[in-house]
């Protein structure tokens, strides 16, 4: 069968059983590696991807379900604040969980810019680490928020220049 999606902004087509994990397309048939296989359940958050805008996991969804569907991966994030501000607050230990803790950090930034320390505590309910980096993966996330405001503060005082 032959699927087609958008990942990482770009159209691509992918003939697999209706019924094979999207977790596998993105790792063995894409070449995406960021996203983990943890525990195959939905319950590690490792195989975490943005689908349509919402924080999914990928690990147990099956390839049909997606297709048409907009998916980014943790390979999207390179010049993402998130990125840089994961490295600056030394937010990841062994890193195993990251990719999943990152997208699903995003998903709440493209949807909140000003997350409460709450929100934040609520977008990574889905996604266990073991190392106790949590104090340092919140920090991150402020951080990461606060230069989205700050970009979208410098877009609209360029946009208003223009008017």
């Amino acid at each position: 069968m032959s699927i087609e999606l958008t990942v990482n902004g770009r159209a691509v087509s992918v003939s697999v059983a209706a019924d094979t994990p999207l977790l596998d397309v993105l790792r063995n048939h894409l070449d995406l590696k960021g996203s983990r296989y943890g525990c195959g359940l939905e319950q590690c958050g490792s195989c975490m991807v943005v689908i349509d805008g919402k924080a999914d996991y990928s690990c147990v969804r099956e390839i049909s379900a997606v297709a048409g569907k907009r998916i980014e991966t943790v390979e999207s994030l390179a010049s993402h604040p998130l990125h840089q501000a994961f490295l600056d607050e030394q937010a990841g230990q062994c890193g195993y969980c990251l990719s999943g803790i990152l997208m699903s950090a995003k998903a709440l930034l493209d949807r909140n810019n000003s997350p409460t320390r709450a929100d934040m505590v609520t977008a990574l309910d889905s996604n266990l680490c073991r190392c106790g980096a949590h104090p340092r993966i919140i920090r991150a996330i402020e951080r990461a928020a606060a230069a989205l405001r700050e970009g979208a503060r410098a877009n609209d005082l360029r946009e208003g220049a223009r008017s």
